[in-house]
């Protein structure tokens, strides 16, 4: 059995009977996303005293060393993902060690290289990683961007997570190692969070939300409109993560819908 477009398309039709907004849950700031969270003065911690459940980080491999930055242009040696944030999260870890959160690296380039180094950067975080063995662990490693094909996903450690975006097919052992599935909202409407979502947008993002969901996986969207508007038809929605580069303001915003 593969879980492929073929399967995905049949959840969607099933989703159809589902009508309206799914039944909302309580959200907080664990239910929230730190995009591109490298890009703030003060990284990591700015989403990790705010309370964030999950943090983002697009990283590099140059000379052994996972660097962090958007683009090649802009790297620094200095900018470590150790430094920046494996270091400071294990610090953390070690005064609460119940804290839930998702480290989605995202890897820009060369994502055999850049596995190869993670893993060893993982090392002392190790006891804290949620695993297919530990799942009541603290910390999600979840990859993203460049990632190795699904037929590649047993190669690695069990506690690498993926996300996934619905273009490769799967067989139930290897959606099993999807730990998020993170879509671009673009690609299902163009609404720029100003007024009303048109009806046929709404439907659409529903039933794949809905469709998500009865597969088993929590889902996020990346380039969706970020402001109150979007973030509270999200939560209609049943988006799992909010994502923001707006920290302050969306947990602002999450405080005052609770």
């Amino acid at each position: 059995m593969i879980i492929s477009k073929r399967i995905f398309c049949f959840l969607f039709i099933a989703s159809l009977s589902l009508n309206g907004f799914a039944q909302q849950k309580i959200y907080t700031v664990g239910d929230a996303h730190a995009h591109n969270d490298y890009m703030h003065p003060v990284p990591f911690y700015t989403a990790w005293n705010a309370g964030f459940g999950s943090i983002e980080a697009d990283v590099f491999p140059v000379n052994g060393v996972l660097l962090v930055s958007h683009s090649k242009e802009a790297l620094q040696p200095q900018r470590t993902l150790g430094s920046l944030y494996l270091q400071p999260l294990l610090k953390e870890l070690q005064q609460h060690p119940n804290r839930k959160v998702n480290l989605l690296i995202d890897i820009k380039v060369n994502y055999k290289e850049s596995l190869q180094l993670l893993l060893q950067e993982l090392k002392p975080l190790k006891k804290y990683l949620v695993s297919d063995k530990n799942p009541g662990k603290p910390v999600s490693i979840l990859i993203s961007g460049e990632r190795p094909p699904p037929s590649e996903y047993k190669n690695y450690r069990n506690y690498i997570f993926f996300d996934d975006d619905l273009r490769k097919s799967h067989t139930p052992k290897e959606w099993e190692r999807v730990g998020l599935v993170s879509l671009s909202f673009e690609r299902y409407s163009k609404w720029n969070g100003e007024g009303t979502l048109p009806k046929k947008d709404q439907d659409t993002l529903n039933h794949v939300i809905d469709s998500v969901h009865q597969a088993g996986k929590k889902i996020r969207f990346w380039a969706a409109p970020d402001n109150e508007n979007s973030w509270r038809l999200q939560m209609k929605l049943g988006v799992d993560f909010i994502g923001t580069d707006k920290i302050q303001a969306l947990s602002a915003f999450l405080a005052k819908e609770k």
